[in-house]
């Protein structure tokens, strides 16, 4: 059986730290003295792991 066009299940979206497949990728871009909105930047999209980790690495709980 075939489902009709418009049911497919979304595409899996990329993580673009580690390039893992991921359903859900996120993107900090305002915290306090943190603001990548005014920055010029390539946007970047991490997985739930790999954001995880940049926010440790970011507040300084953690090194690259």
């Amino acid at each position: 059986m075939v489902d009709p066009p418009g049911n497919e299940p979304p595409a899996p979206l990329k993580c673009d730290f580690c390039g893992a497949p991921s359903n859900r990728v996120r993107r900090v871009a305002l915290d306090r003295d943190y603001d990548r909105l005014q920055t010029p930047h390539h946007e970047l999209y991490a997985c739930e792991r790999c954001s995880a980790e940049k926010e440790r690495r970011r507040l300084g709980f953690s090194r690259a």
